[in-house]
């Protein structure tokens, strides 16, 4: 049972890294070192380190002010594309060190999906949300994301078969949206090619 318990709350940090990794990270490495947060697996004590919480620091700051500019952040986005899931993989591997290579295997690729399925559909949103070019909107968006993140790793490291069913509703709608949020894309960027293409024009 306490193995399910750790794995239910390792999805819950997957989905929260796919949104916001560096404030995942800070959260887990500042509960942990602090003993503010029970649950989490002691494995994760690394992210305790200070130079680990220094340079998670910096990086959520960059993060922070890059994701309130539209173009800045629709950039820092397409970088973590592959930082974020590789992220919520590592976390995965090492808090199941204890586990064989098959199971630890299987936790880091289920991790790194789950990471990659949150990250694509919050960098999805963000574009469609890019073309109203209200700045406003893009910062509360920004902010929501940050406090959710946060918000899902103290609940996967305190309830985590809590975290694990909003997860799962959160992964149902997720499939629900993916496509009409690929429409919606594939429409802005269609427009987009016209704009900058006379051959499309025509």
């Amino acid at each position: 049972m306490e193995s399910l318990s750790t794995l239910s709350g390792l999805l819950g940090l997957s989905f929260a890294s796919g949104v916001n990794l560096y404030a995942a990270v800070l959260v887990v490495g500042l509960g942990i070192r602090y003993h503010l947060l029970q649950g989490l697996p002691p494995e994760l004590g690394v992210l305790g380190h200070p130079l680990v919480l220094g340079i998670a620091t910096v990086m959520y700051l960059a993060e922070f002010f890059a994701d309130k500019i539209p173009v800045v952040s629709a950039l820092w986005d397409g970088i973590h594309t592959f930082v974020r899931p590789l992220g919520a993989v590592a976390m995965a591997l090492a808090a199941t060190s204890n586990l064989g290579p098959l199971e630890q295997t299987l936790v880091g690729l289920v991790g790194g999906t789950v990471a990659l399925s949150s990250h694509a559909t919050k960098m999805g949103v963000r574009l469609l949300a890019h073309g109203t070019g209200e700045p406003v909107t893009q910062a509360g968006m920004s902010v929501a994301e940050d406090v959710f993140a946060v918000s899902l790793v103290v609940l996967a490291a305190q309830y985590p078969y809590l975290a694990l069913a909003v997860v799962a509703m959160l992964l149902i709608i997720i499939a629900c949206l993916l496509p009409l949020i690929w429409k919606a894309l594939r429409a802005v960027f269609t427009r987009l090619a016209r704009l900058f293409s006379p051959a499309l024009q025509q």
